[in-house]
């Protein structure tokens, strides 16, 4: 068993802090797409809309955007393992609020849910880039492709498994049994956590917290928020174009502060690094593409081939398995012959995958866009993490918390508005398709050909840009 030493001087087991902190980060990461299928459960228990309760997955996505750039400054003030069981614990509080929410509150109720909700988003949002950044900063830079490339299985197969998990869940318990699990992994992973298996590895460098750099990043809230109103009718467009431009200017403030202060709660001038900024966009880019397929095929099998929710999360499942077994053999793939042409054959892949299905989407095949579904999920394993390992790279050891932090919550954000407009476009093409006329079929079959068509152009993009970047197979060796 490999042993390494930490800031106190004692070794540990270099395996076993891996897995206890990729299990622990994978089982929070699941939460964040799990709570989909439970919908209509929820809408009923609560008396609410769908509008309402998608507030769980937008309300928690918003959250993380503005906990991950804290996350550095964390890591440098924290000790680590106090960092990680906190997180957890936080997680486990949020899950309890939850599972405890009496559902005879009505819309009270709710709310008093999205507390927890919002508790879970924060630990998941502090802890994302963190475990990057620890997992990069105690492996040799010649093996954090191969590193990487398993802690790839919690970005890309947690974020895939989440409706999966929740699907068979649900099939036999309530919805708050979805919480109760996930609160008995997290207290699993808070024993382990504290038997000695996560330890004190990064070194601190303590500096105090810019509050005013945290108030500004609600403007992110702001922004994320506005975005996902665009799909929704009658929208006070007045208030919310001031919200946006508020939000905007914050984000703005926010920015400058962070290139003109000597301790910026987020180092942007990470951004001054061309193979870094690249990377950002390749690793948000390959995230669009995955996320956009866990949420518009399922849309697909359920609303034009008419499959049940069971059926619909279960075709997930070889996309997710694909995933998972090329995650780790893409990182040593990445070590071997360079992050460039592993990141080539991943966007092709991706570009492949959406060429294919927007070809098939009239065939009404499920076999055939399952197939797809794993090609692009494939070509995400070529591409997220082997870019975050690129960017990585490419900056001094001291940055690298930094550099990780900004990539993620770049990624969210990217990600989040990938999904709001593959749904207005979705929406606005179907919409468009029944007022000139055509059958319900017909219509539903033209706005998915406009959203394949969209990541189709989104992703050579991707290949553009993987055509760019300079190969650091040699400065890394």
């Amino acid at each position: 068993m490999e042993k390494s030493i930490d800031q106190n001087g004692r070794s540990y087991s270099r395996f076993w802090f891996i897995f206890t902190l990729l299990v622990g980060t994978f089982t929070m990461s699941i939460s964040q797409s799990s709570l989909s299928t439970a919908y209509p459960t929820l809408m009923q228990s609560f008396g609410i809309s769908a509008d309402t309760v998608q507030w769980l997955t937008t309300g928690f996505m918003l959250v993380m955007c503005v906990s991950m750039p804290i996350s550095p400054w964390m890591l440098n003030n924290l000790n680590f393992k106090t960092m990680f069981v906190g997180a957890l614990a936080l997680f486990d509080i949020g899950s309890l609020m939850i599972i405890l929410t009496p559902a005879g509150w009505g819309i009270n109720g709710f709310w008093f849910m999205m507390i927890g909700r919002a508790m879970e988003a924060f630990a998941v949002g502090v802890l994302f880039p963190s475990y990057q950044s620890v997992l990069l900063a105690i492996t040799p830079k010649d093996n954090r492709g191969t590193t990487m490339g398993i802690a790839g299985l919690v970005m890309g197969s947690a974020l895939a498994c989440g409706p999966i998990v929740s699907g068979i869940i649900l099939k036999f318990f309530d919805w708050k049994s979805l919480f109760v699990f996930f609160m008995i992994i997290i207290t699993l992973i808070i024993i382990l956590a504290m038997t000695g298996l996560i330890r004190d590895v990064m070194p601190r460098h303590e500096i105090s917290l810019d509050w005013l750099s945290v108030i500004l990043l609600i403007g992110l809230i702001g922004i994320m928020y506005v975005v996902n109103l665009a799909a929704k009718k009658n929208v006070d467009w007045t208030t919310n174009g001031i919200i946006l431009v508020i939000s905007v200017l914050a984000i703005i403030w926010f920015c400058h502060r962070q290139l003109n202060i000597a301790e910026p709660l987020l180092e942007l001038r990470v951004l001054k690094t061309f193979n870094y900024d690249l990377a950002v966009l390749l690793t948000s880019i390959s995230y669009i593409a995955l996320i956009v397929t866990t949420i518009i095929f399922p849309l697909y099998y359920q609303g034009v081939l008419h499959v049940s929710p069971f059926v619909s999360g279960m075709s997930l499942v070889p996309g997710a398995v694909f995933l998972s077994i090329l995650n780790p053999l893409t990182g040593k793939l990445a070590d071997k012959i360079g992050f460039k042409p592993t990141m080539l054959v991943g966007m092709v892949m991706i570009i492949c995958g959406w060429s294919i299905g927007l070809l098939m989407l009239s065939h009404l095949s499920l076999l055939a866009m399952i197939l797809c579904a794993m090609v692009i999920e494939g070509g995400n394993a070529f591409v997220m993490m082997p870019a975050v390992t690129l960017g990585a790279n490419s900056l001094p050891n001291e940055l690298v918390s930094h550099g990780t932090a900004v990539i993620t919550t770049v990624r969210q954000i990217l990600g989040s508005a990938g999904v709001a407009v593959a749904t207005i476009v979705l929406t606005a093409g179907t919409a468009h398709a029944l007022n000139a006329g055509s059958k319900q079929l017909l219509a539903s079959l033209h706005g998915y050909h406009l959203v394949f068509t969209m990541m189709i152009v989104i992703e050579v993009i991707g290949l553009v840009l993987a055509l760019m970047l300079k190969n650091t197979k040699k400065q890394s060796a």
